[in-house]
C-alpha cells in the first residue's frame, strides 16, 4: 500500500507535463478503483466489499436507494473516510488517501448538493480560493481573472468574473464550482444530484458542460436520483444497496425496469401508486391572493381526500403562495378560508393551530434542525402542546419515535442519531413524519420528493395516500411533471405568479404536453 504524499509523485512515470503529482491517461483507462472496500460505522456497515471502477473520458452513474452507502462511497473516493478493509487503486497502484488534501491532489473533484460557494466572493476569488497565484509578494490578479475568464467560457459562462457569486443562480453558481476542479485539473469530477435545484435551462447546459469536460478526457461519476437522466448522459451504470455492489451495466444495454429491480431488490410495476380517492367537502379556498411582484390574483380551492397538484417552471410563484397561506410570508391582498372561516394573517405557529402542515422544500434550511437529534426533530412542530407544566414528555416522544422510524422505515442506529447525518431520503422522512404527528387536516408538500431514491419516493406517495383515505386535504408542489400526473387529483398551472389554468384527472388536457403548453404562457387545451 503507497501513502500519498505531497512530497512524492505518486502516479509513477507518467506524470502530468505540468503538474508532477498528476498523470495523463488514455480514453478509456481504469484510472480509479476501488477493491472490496468495507467501512463501518457505529451500529452500521455503510460499504461491504464494494467494488467501484471509474474510466477516463467516460460518465459513470452511481445509483441506489438513499442509505444505499453512496455518500460513504464519495467520502472514501474524496479521502474524507478511510476504509477498514480493501483497496483504493489509482492509475493501478494501491493508494491511501487520508484526507481531500490528498485527493485533490491525484486529481479527484467533487461537486456536493451543497454549493462550496462564499457568496460575498468574486468568480476570480471562488475559483482560486485555497489555490491563489502570486506575483511575488501579492496575488496576481491580472492573471487569475484572465484564467477564470478562460475557465467559464469553457463552461458556457461569459459573466464578469469581478461578479460577486451571490448574485449568480445556482446553475452558474454550479459552473463555478466545475470551473474549480478543472482549474485544480481533476481527471475525476464526482457530481451529487447535480441538477436537484437546477431550471429545465440549466440543467441543459450542465450537460452540454458534461459532454465538454468528457471529450477532455475527464472522468465524471454522476450520482442522480431521475433514472432519466442516467440514460441521457451516463455510458455505464454502477448500482449499489445496503453497502454492497449490485451491479455495473453499460447504459445502452440497460432497461428502466431492470435499474429499479436492481436498486430496490424487487420490481416495481407502477412508480405512483395512486389510489381512487372520493372528494370531500371543502378544506380550504384562497381568494384573490396579491404579493407585489411575486403573487399575483391567485384564486383556488382544495378538498378533503384528494391531492391538489401545483405544477410550473421553477419561479412560478408555487412556493411563494404555499408560504403565504402558511404565514411564513407576508401577503399585501386576498382571502384565505379554512373550512369556510375566514383565516386572520399571521405565522407558521398560528397556521399550525388552523391544522395546516407545510412540509418546505428546503428540509437542511428549514425543515430540520440537523443538530439535533431525530427524536427532537420528530417533535419540533408539537413541542408547544405536548409540554406539560413546562416539561417535554419525554418518555411519550420514546414512544412515539420509536413508532415513527417503524412505519417510515427511517434508517437509523437510534433516535438519539443527530438527523444531519441521516441520507437525504431518511431525513425527507423525518420531516413527514413531523408534519404528520401533528394530526393536521390540509397538507402542504413542497418538492416533497426531491432528491430521494424511487423506493423512498414510494413510500412517500403511500403516504399520501393514507391521508387522503383518512380524509385529509394534499396540496403538493413538484417539478416533475410524471409525479404531478401520478398522484394528483386536480392539477392547477401557474406561471409568473398566476394561475394559468386547471384540469384533473380524466380531462383530455390531463397530460404532460398540455401543462408544459400552461407553464410557458400558453392555455390548457
Amino acid at each position: 500500500m503507497i501513502a500519498c504524499t505531497p512530497e512524492m509523485n505518486v502516479l509513477g512515470v507518467h506524470a502530468h507535463p505540468r503538474n508532477p503529482g498528476k498523470a495523463v491517461q488514455k480514453l478509456g483507462d481504469v484510472i480509479m478503483e476501488l477493491r472490496n472496500v468495507t467501512k463501518y460505522f457505529p451500529g452500521v456497515v455503510a460499504l461491504k466489499n464494494m467494488s467501484f471502477q471509474v474510466r477516463s473520458g467516460e460518465v459513470h452513474g452511481l445509483i441506489g436507494e438513499n442509505g444505499a452507502g453512496k455518500s460513504t462511497l464519495i467520502k472514501v473516493f474524496t479521502g474524507v473516510n478511510q476504509p477498514e478493509k480493501g483497496e483504493i487503486i489509482i492509475d493501478g497502484r494501491p493508494m491511501v488517501l487520508s484526507n481531500p488534501n490528498m485527493a485533490k491532489k491525484v486529481g479527484i473533484g467533487c461537486i456536493y448538493q451543497e454549493l462550496n460557494i462564499v457568496p460575498d466572493m468574486s468568480i476570480t476569488d471562488n475559483l482560486f480560493i485555497n489555490q491563489y497565484e502570486k506575483k511575488g509578494i501579492l496575488l496576481d490578479y491580472k492573471s487569475m481573472r484572465k484564467k477564470a475568464a478562460d475557465i467559464m467560457k469553457q463552461l458556457g459562462q461569459d459573466h464578469d468574473v469581478d461578479m460577486l457569486c451571490g448574485k449568480l443562480g445556482i446553475g452558474v453558481q454550479q459552473m463555478v464550482e466545475i470551473g474549480k476542479s478543472i482549474l485544480s485539473e481533476a481527471r475525476l469530477i464526482i457530481m451529487d444530484e447535480p441538477t436537484s435545484s437546477l431550471s429545465a435551462k440549466e440543467v441543459d447546459q450542465l450537460m452540454e458542460t458534461i459532454k465538454i469536460l468528457k471529450k477532455k478526457g475527464i472522468a465524471i461519476v454522476f450520482i442522480s436520483h431521475k433514472l432519466q437522466e442516467i440514460f441521457d448522459i451516463c455510458d455505464r451504470v454502477t448500482v449499489i444497496r445496503d453497502g454492497e455492489h449490485i451491479s455495473c451495466t453499460q447504459v445502452s444495454e440497460m432497461t428502466n425496469d431492470r435499474l429499479i429491480r436492481d436498486m430496490v431488490g424487487r420490481a416495481l410495476k407502477d412508480l405512483f401508486p395512486k389510489e381512487e380517492t372520493v372528494r370531500g367537502e371543502e378544506a380550504i379556498r384562497v381568494e384573490n391572493l396579491k404579493s407585489a411582484g411575486v403573487i399575483k390574483d391567485v384564486s383556488f380551492a382544495a378538498y378533503t381526500g384528494e391531492v391538489l397538484g401545483f405544477a410550473g417552471l421553477v419561479g412560478a410563484g408555487r412556493t411563494e403562495v404555499m408560504r403565504a397561506i402558511f404565514g411564513a410570508d407576508p401577503f399585501d391582498s386576498g382571502s384565505i378560508f379554512i373550512r369556510g372561516e375566514k383565516m386572520k394573517a399571521g405565522r407558521p405557529r398560528d397556521a399550525i393551530k388552523r391544522k395546516i402542515a407545510f412540509m418546505t422544500e428546503d428540509r437542511k434550511g428549514e425543515g430540520l434542525v440537523l443538530d439535533a437529534s431525530i427524536k427532537n426533530n420528530l417533535f419540533l412542530a408539537t413541542i408547544d402542546k405536548d409540554c406539560k407544566y413546562g416539561f417535554i414528555q419525554q418518555k411519550k416522544y420514546e414512544r412515539l419515535g420509536a413508532e415513527n422510524i417503524k412505519t417510515y422505515d427511517i434508517k437509523t442506529p437510534s433516535l438519539q442519531t443527530p438527523v444531519g447525518s441521516l441520507s437525504g431520503g431518511n431525513q425527507q422522512k423525518v420531516v413527514i413524519a413531523k408534519w404528520v404527528n401533528t394530526d393536521a387536516d390540509i397538507y402542504i408538500f413542497d418538492e416533497p420528493t426531491r432528491g430521494i431514491d424511487v423506493g423512498a419516493k414510494i413510500e412517500i406517495y403511500q403516504v399520501i395516500n393514507k391521508l387522503c383515505r383518512e380524509g385529509k386535504c394534499v396540496i403538493m408542489i413538484s417539478s416533475e411533471l410524471p409525479e404531478i400526473l401520478g398522484m394528483s387529483d386536480r392539477v392547477i398551472v401557474m406561471r409568473e405568479g398566476r394561475i394559468m389554468g386547471e384540469t384533473e384527472r380524466g380531462d383530455r388536457n390531463f397530460n404532460s404536453e398540455s401543462i408544459m403548453k400552461a407553464a410557458w404562457g400558453g392555455k390548457l387545451s
